[in-house]
């Protein structure tokens, strides 16, 4: 990358001039919220007025002023005249006249787009360096100048605030966004975006900074129908849980795809998962050809009417008759709806009247001429109810999968030519619970119940769903996702090369047909702005085993950071423990990472050395977010990052896993966290290919 630009330092009469309009703009967000707060909440009626009073909390809220930062980063001055300052939020005047501009308005896009071959009707742009809520610099680029010498053209405030140390949550990145991630942010609304991206390149932060900008662009539905967040894991939510907030969004769900299918809900009961099971057992219940295995599980509920009915045939008393409607007609009925793709529950509500018209039919051959009334009043009576009890009856999801998994017979009746014997047995129960209350469901059982509970009531759909490392999922846990937004579009975010489950997806197009989004659109970030070169380049030796179709990335930053491979002949924790010692005196977070079965010792050592540090796990929660030093298991690592980061042992990070390359993902994993500086502490042989 080029050298950076020079900054004009703040001591010019262009930098004050700008601090004044920052006040400016502080002074008017001061004003806009307390007009917000002043204003009365009254609807007309007491629900009206309490949906008003939401609505004036979050405006409020959102024009909350954070003294640590500028309201604005940058400034476009165009060809008409029009100068527009860029920020993370809208300002006005008492006029109604932009103080600064929203980053996501469609005006904003010359700021992360405009070059000197398209700059539209941008002549200048302008980058502000900020510390502490101050303006320390800026830094122009003239477009319309011709293009300057190759040590003008890199950004020093741009590169700065990419490697800006960080400590605690993930931050936006409105700043530094780059055109190509720009692009995919202003998707449009009803394409889905599927990003491979390699680490450093940004693709969690499109995400994030996709789903603000939907709610901005789209914001009546969005709100309406809601935005869902998900990814791996606990600790890697709590890690972008404050990036939408920052952006003005508070109210976007954020959950993991165990959390999804956990959670109770339109008519499902909640499922409290508390056992493991074999990765063999797990990756079978993933398999997408269960999802045919269940619902017929479902639908054969389906009662026969020459068994279930008396005689055969529904009859309903009507005065001194007896209207008969023969069995083969009820067949029929059942068959019909079967046919039409309509839910269990759903098929539940339409057959009253189904078997009130076909009575309605016998009354009008008999001479009769019934209404709408009367069909309604016999879909209502007794006798129809008892009749859909019998040939529909009520199921409940996780009693559908008690009994598939705990009795041979049904599953056999509803696997065959989908499954083979040896996978029967692998699903069977070696000793069944004696109800689906007692049963110890599995994280793959609850996706399996989730499903079932989709083929009973029909899942709601928000209007977008954010999916991050979508590639370590099961086709039947993005299909539980893929109910989420069947209504909607998705932004699904991920890297092939760093699969790391049994089941991870060999390519992008399988992925999103089990999401149900085949035509979704396949973008490729390879540009690295977060791992500097010297860590992407050692981390990309391990490619050619674990990826090979994959392209090298390539980092962009004009800092190579730091790379020191340390073999020691001892106590390899020791040594990482005094590594990470050392590193307290530089600014920035450390992480240390090791294998999963190195978690507990590791946490001793650093304690015994008085090394403050922050245990992750599944449970991690907002308290448990470290400042500066992380111990993290490397199967938690994924989507984290750290200013500086030790790798202990490679090879038993690798050994960790069930195979070898789903080992050496894991590994490029961990080795891709760092943001400054790597150090790999080994006393074991290295994996070859880092030799």
């Amino acid at each position: 990358m080029p050298a950076p630009a020079r900054e004009t330092p703040g001591t010019t009469g262009v930098l004050a001039a700008e601090q004044r309009h920052l006040d400016r703009a502080r002074a008017e967000l001061a004003r806009m919220r307390e007009h917000t707060l002043s204003l009365t909440a009254d609807g007309g009626d007491p629900i009206a007025d309490a949906a008003l009073a939401r609505v004036l909390d979050r405006r409020a809220a959102g024009l909350v002023d954070d003294p640590s930062t500028a309201l604005f980063f940058g400034r476009t001055d165009h060809d008409s005249g029009e100068v527009l300052h860029i920020g993370r939020r809208h300002v006005t005047d008492s006029a109604g006249d932009p103080v600064v501009v929203d980053w996501r308005a469609d005006v904003s896009r010359g700021f992360y787009r405009a070059s000197r071959a398209e700059r539209g009707d941008v002549r200048l742009r302008r980058r502000f360096g900020v510390e502490h809520g101050r303006l320390t610099a800026h830094e122009d680029e003239h477009l319309t100048d011709p293009a300057p010498g190759e040590d003008e053209r890199a950004s020093a405030i741009l590169a700065r605030e990419i490697e800006r140390p960080r400590s605690g949550p993930m931050r936006d990145i409105v700043a530094t966004i780059q055109p190509e991630q720009d692009a995919l942010v202003r998707a449009d609304a009803a394409t889905t975006v599927c990003v491979q991206g390699a680490p450093g390149t940004g693709k969690t932060a499109v995400g994030l900074h996709r789903a603000a900008w939907l709610l901005y662009a789209h914001r009546e539905r969005l709100t309406r129908q809601g935005v869902l967040v998900v990814g791996p894991n606990a600790a890697f939510l709590q890690h972008i849980g404050a990036v939408l907030p920052a952006l003005g969004e508070v109210r976007v769900e954020q959950r993991t795809v165990a959390g999804l299918v956990t959670a109770p809900g339109a008519g499902r009961k909640d499922v409290a998962v508390r056992a493991a099971e074999p990765a063999a057992v797990a990756a079978l219940k993933g398999d997408a050809r269960m999802a045919e295995v269940v619902r017929r599980a479902v639908w054969s509920a389906v009662g026969d009417p020459a068994q279930v009915l008396d005689g055969g045939a529904f009859v309903l008393p009507r005065g001194s008759r007896r209207w008969r409607v023969p069995g083969y007609r009820v067949r029929e009925l059942l068959d019909e709806l079967a046919s039409r793709g309509v839910r269990y529950e759903a098929a539940r509500a339409l057959l009253p009247q189904r078997l009130a018209h076909a009575v309605l039919q016998l009354f009008e051959a008999a001479g009769d001429s019934p209404d709408d009334a009367v069909q309604d009043a016999v879909a209502r009576s007794a006798d129809v109810k008892r009749a859909v009890n019998r040939l529909l009856p009520a199921q409940d999801a996780a009693k559908v999968l008690h009994r598939l998994l705990s009795d041979a017979e049904f599953l056999t009746a509803c696997s065959g030519g989908v499954l083979d014997d040896a996978e029967r047995d692998l699903l069977l129960w070696e000793k069944a619970p004696r109800s689906a209350g007692t049963a110890r469901w599995t994280a793959a059982d609850a996706v399996l119940i989730d499903e079932i509970a989709d083929q009973l009531t029909r899942t709601p759909s928000r209007a977008h769903v954010v999916l991050d490392e979508a590639q370590d999922l099961s086709p039947m846990q993005l299909r539980a996702v893929g109910r989420r937004c069947s209504t909607g579009a998705a932004t699904v975010l991920g890297d092939i090369a760093q699969g790391t489950t049994p089941w991870s997806a060999r390519s992008w197009p399988e992925v999103l047909a089990h999401l149900g989004k085949p035509d979704g659109h396949v973008e490729v970030l390879d540009r690295g702005f977060r791992v500097p070169s010297a860590v992407i380049d050692y981390a990309a030796r391990l490619l050619p085993a674990i990826a090979p179709e994959l392209s090298v990335p390539r980092s962009v930053r004009p800092d190579p950071g730091r790379l020191d491979v340390l073999p020691v002949g001892g106590d390899a924790l020791a040594a990482a423990v005094a590594v990470v010692a050392d590193l307290l005196g530089e600014e920035g977070s450390i992480g240390l990472v090791v294998a999963d079965a190195t978690t507990g010792a590791a946490a001793a050592a650093l304690a015994a050395a008085g090394v403050p540090a922050t245990r992750l796990d599944e449970t991690a929660t907002g308290d448990d977010l470290p400042e500066r030093v992380s111990l993290v298991p490397a199967t938690l690592v994924k989507g984290l990052e750290f200013d500086r980061v030790v790798v202990l042992e490679p090879a038993d990070v690798v050994a960790g896993e069930p195979d070898e390359r789903t080992g050496l993902r894991r590994l490029y994993v961990a080795l891709t966290r760092a943001v400054s500086a790597l150090t790999v502490v080994h006393a074991l042989p290295l994996p070859e290919r880092l030799r």
